[in-house]
Order: C-alpha cells, then structure tokens, then sequence
C-alpha cells in the first residue's frame, strides 16, 4: 500500500483527550480537565431548534449560513465588540474549530510562518500544520502573567510570517489582555502587515478586566472567531462564526463548500434564539465562573500555592513543578492517586511544562474537592 499523508500520521495525541480517555475508566472521578459548561443549554434554545425542525427546516442552507442569523451575528458585533461589521462579512461554521480551520486554509500556504501562542488550544497549531505552514511560538511566560511580549514579537517576525494568532481570554490561561496591549498587537500587525486572526470563544467570561476585540483598532486584517459553546453551554450544537473583511469573508464562504456544505439548519436556527433572546442565563453562568474560580484560588493560598488570578474564560494553571516538569506524568499521576483529571500544560505547548491546568467548568462541591486533592498532592510530592 501506498503511505498515508505524512503530516496527519505526525501528528501527536491530543494531550487532554488523552487524559479523558483515561479518567471515564476511572470511578467516582472528578472531572476538571474538560473545557465544557456544566449548565444545560436555556430551554428557549433547545425550543426554537425543535420549533424549526417540526416546521420543516430541515433542507440546505447557504454556505456562509442563513441571513437572520449572520444579522443576528453583526448586530452583536456592533453591540458587543464595538465593531460596524455587515452580514456579509460573517459567515456561520460547524463549530467554532471549523471556523478557525477555514480561516487558516484561506490565509496560509506552503511555509508560510504563523506567530502563534506558546500556550494555546492545540487545534489550531494542527491546522497550520496540516497545511504545511510552521506554526512559530511566542512564549506566555507565567513570570509575564502570561501576556505576550513585543519585544520578543518583533525578534520572531520575518519575511515569511503570514499572521499573528491572539487569544483573549485564554485557553488554558484564563488571562485576559487590556485594551492597551491588544492595541499594541494590533499596531505589531499593522507594521509588518501580517493578518491578525482573533480567537475569542470565551469574550463573554471575564471578570476583573473588559473584553477588548482587536478588530476594533485593526479591522481592515483581522479575522474574528468566536462561537455559542462556552457562552450559552452549546457544545454539542457545533456553531461558531468568523467575522472577516469583505475580501477574506468571500474566500472562507467559498471554501464551505468542501469542507462542510453549510451548517446544521436546526442549530442555526438555535443560535437565533440565543443571540435574540434573553441574555440572562449568560450573565449567570459567568458569576458562577467567577464565584468557582474565587474558590479555587482561595485553596490554593491556603495550601500556599497561589501563583497568580486568572481575569477570564474557566481556566486556572497549577503549579506542579516541584513534582515534576513532565506535565503529563504528573497528570496522570494526580488522576490514578486523587481521581481527580487535569489537563497537562504541555497539551497547549512546551511552555506548559510543570504546569496543569484545571477546568472550572463543574460544580464548587466538586471544584473545591478536585483542588484540595491535588494541592495535598503536590505538597506530599506524589510518586510519579
């Protein structure tokens, strides 16, 4: 037999779904390694989907998605994210991860070079990679409240780097850049003419500092993507969006075709309702994040572990260096001696090495629970 493609056969594990592969054969665990809300999607949601089902909106759909919810989507730029975008820059994806996929499949070729987080959600390093682009790391060092650095920026750009990749809030940081440093990448951007592309699924879990969107102060090149999953607790609906410049909006709505047709009918529909509908329930769910990450802060001061707050999104990095910097032991070793599951930091990178991260995305019983567990493991030093 002929070889199978050579970058898809390199590619490593996904480290968390390692991890979670692991933790459902292990009884009475406590789940903190999933990045998924433990609320129910509002019934409003789930009723306009079946509403549209039982009314016979079952068929295709366009490929950049229906008109009243890519209004729906622009009228919540306008009024979120400060940005005066039309429908026909939006266009509607299976998920935000698809956006993110469609994005770089119109942005990057062959060697082109992508500044990206040295912390980050894995998928979109795989996404470069699959393209045959090299994905280039700026770090997020922990002594830098993992915040990126233009100076370091600036030494990393070349003549081949295509465009910068921010998130903010952070996956697996939870950090949450001013207005001042998203400027500032924004200008980075603009001087070296790269595009600017914008993960921001989780802009509406913040709280100590105000989401800022970069498109704001560069919207000529940046290609937003964000999403319903962590904001209305629709994981399993798989909808997400980009907002794009008209020229990039065209090109992500033609390559829809190939890649997914058009998305579900009946969760567009969903997503309708939750933009349109009472924003209550988002509020909610962000206090109780809020409330849960206050938690789990306070045991890590008591435990002496404290090392630093995160402002957004439902994620909270540990410090188990002093067991080990091999991340990855060290979360399995929590969840075989503590039953609790952690993401290992070098999931998102090799700046995640003596790191884990914790999901807050689960009960304060179960929270408060998890990290008293693992605080008391690290200071035994459990046996890896």
């Amino acid at each position: 037999m002929k070889p199978l493609a050579s970058i898809p056969v390199a590619l490593p594990p996904q480290g968390v779904r390692v991890i979670m592969d692991l933790a459902w054969q292990v009884e009475e665990c406590i789940h903190l390694e999933v990045g998924e809300p433990n609320f129910q999607t509002p019934q409003h949601i789930v009723e306009a989907a079946m509403a549209a089902g039982q009314s016979g909106f079952t068929k295709y759909t366009p490929n950049s998605g229906i008109p009243e919810l890519r209004d729906a989507i622009a009228n919540k730029m306008k009024r979120y994210n400060q940005l005066d975008v039309t429908e026909q820059q939006v266009c509607v994806h299976h998920g935000a991860v698809e956006g993110i996929f469609s994005t770089m499949l119109a942005l990057v070729e062959p060697g082109d070079e992508v500044l990206m987080p040295g912390l980050s959600w894995p998928n979109g390093e795989m996404a470069v990679r699959l393209l045959h682009g090299v994905p280039i790391h700026y770090s997020l060092a922990s002594e830098n409240a993992f915040l990126p650095n233009l100076d370091e920026l600036e030494r990393l750009v070349t003549p081949r780097t295509k465009a910068l990749v921010v998130n903010s809030p952070g996956n697996p940081t939870g950090t949450v850049f001013d207005e001042a440093l998203v400027r500032s990448l924004a200008e980075f951007a603009h001087k070296h003419d790269l595009w600017l592309v914008s993960d921001e699924i989780y802009e509406h879990i913040v709280f100590d500092k105000a989401h800022v969107s970069p498109g704001r102060f560069a919207p000529e090149r940046t290609i937003t993507i964000s999403g319903f999953s962590k904001a209305y607790a629709m994981t399993g609906w798989r909808l997400g969006y980009t907002v794009s410049p008209p020229e990039v909006a065209r090109i992500i709505t033609k390559l829809q075709e190939p890649i997914i047709s058009s998305t579900n009918s009946l969760t567009q529909k969903a997503g309708v309702a939750a933009l349109n509908g009472d924003q209550t329930i988002v509020e909610t769910m962000r206090q109780a994040y809020h409330r849960r990450r206050d938690i789990a802060l306070g045991i890590l001061k008591e435990h002496q572990l404290y090392r630093y707050t995160p402002q957004g999104a439902f994620y909270l990095m540990i410090d188990v260096s002093s067991v080990s910097t091999d991340s990855m032991a060290v979360a399995k070793s929590i969840l075989q001696q503590t039953q609790v599951a952690v993401a290992p930091g070098e999931a998102f990178g090799e700046g995640g090495a003596g790191l884990v991260r914790v999901s807050l995305a689960n009960s304060e019983e179960n929270i408060e629970e998890g990290i008293r567990r693992i605080c008391e493991f690290i200071n035994r030093k459990g046996a890896l």
